[in-house]
């Protein structure tokens, strides 16, 4: 049987849904071929010429954001334009046959979206009552298993003690806006998040705080096991490093902060992760987390700019590895930032690429 056409929602910079920033593109395919990963893994182009692609969200009957692969080979076809002149409309997430987008300050709402690629449909205002900071104000969002819409709040700085308990946080709200809450507190700046498969309990990524040095702090895997728990920024950092301006306060303070369930590499800029869940990969990936690390831009040396892979047992982690790699070069050249991580229906996974503008495709064949 012929499988559904599948449509790929992202955001692009001024245009649809992509954000991100510009550099000098290496030929997609040329990129493709430098890539390393494990035995029967391979790397494939499915878009390109996508500035600035950042987060991917699957619609309804195979949809992807704005780019349709018509034909079935794994391969765009068409590019639609869904809206233009949105404030850093980074994060997208479908429910319901509707696509939100989230632009730092508002949740907007495009309905019955798949049905309208050409001709796409004035946005409902979900809700407008969120920070208007444009410092870490990119929102990556997306619906839970409880049904609500989760957005993360970064702080509005670097390093400082916010007032308002909403920023460093991590919130949820009913689809149509009402009845915020705050689930996470301490949360720095948090560009990822999936659900466990099997418990349902939120684990997020989180970008550390700059100028402690080329290694401090850590950036971080985390796992709220429970509503309200705090995270530590901006007091603590990883499991042991204390903030030199606000440590001292956090010392006092009552509420126990939640180390991480993996301390990852200092100023790596964590972002997508997923749960793999699908059947194409080995067993070995079955509901372990996959995280896209964009790379440093403050490092004297640079880290990340790969995909890596944390293995959990019984809940806890028990290993933190590389598994694609190949976008920094030996010599420091950049050819790739990877962003975030879709899973395809046939268990193929997306990764898209803000800096050579690309969305790749990674199969397995044993």
């Amino acid at each position: 049987m012929k499988r559904s056409a599948l449509v790929l929602f992202c955001w692009m910079l001024s245009a649809a849904f992509f954000c991100g920033c510009s550099f000098s593109q290496e030929n997609p395919q040329k990129v493709v071929q430098q890539l390393q990963m494990p035995d029967g893994f391979s790397a494939h182009i499915f878009a390109e010429n996508v500035p600035n692609a950042r987060q991917l969200a699957l619609g309804d009957n195979g949809t992807v954001y704005a780019i349709t692969d018509t034909n079935g080979d794994y391969k765009a076809d068409n590019v639609y334009t869904i809206a233009e002149e949105l404030r850093l409309p980074s994060g997208i997430a479908f429910n319901k046959g509707s696509l939100y987008v989230g632009a730092v300050s508002k949740i907007l709402r495009f309905d019955e979206i798949g049905q309208r690629l050409e001709n796409p449909p004035e946005p409902v205002v979900v809700t407008d009552t969120y920070p208007t900071d444009g410092h870490h104000g990119w929102k990556f969002i997306d619906f839970g298993p409880d049904g609500k819409l989760y957005v993360p709040v970064g702080a509005p700085c670097n390093i400082c003690d916010p007032d308002n308990e909403i920023y460093a946080s991590i919130t949820r709200i009913n689809p149509d806006g009402t009845e915020r809450e705050i689930v996470a507190h301490g949360v720095r700046n948090s560009v990822g998040f999936d659900w466990h498969p099997k418990t349902a309990d939120l684990w997020f990524t989180d970008n550390g705080r700059d100028w402690l040095g080329d290694n401090r702090p850590p950036c971080e895997l985390n796992h709220l096991s429970k509503v309200g728990q705090h995270f530590g920024y901006p007091f603590k950092h990883g499991n042991d490093i204390w903030d030199p301006k606000f440590g001292e306060q956090g010392k006092k303070m009552e509420q126990p902060f939640r180390a991480p369930a993996q301390e990852l590499g200092p100023h790596v800029a964590p972002l997508g992760m997923i749960f793999y869940t699908g059947k194409m990969l080995p067993n070995e990936y079955k509901n372990q987390i996959l995280i896209a690390e964009h790379g440093s831009w403050n490092r004297s040396e640079k880290i990340g700019y790969r995909i890596t892979k944390v293995s959990l047992q019984d809940g806890e982690v028990i290993s933190y590895r590389p598994f694609i790699h190949g976008w920094l070069q030996d010599n420091e050249a950049v050819l790739g930032r990877p962003v975030d991580l879709l899973e395809l229906e046939d268990g193929s996974i997306l990764i898209s690429d803000d800096l050579s503008g690309t969305i790749y495709r990674i199969t397995y064949n044993k």
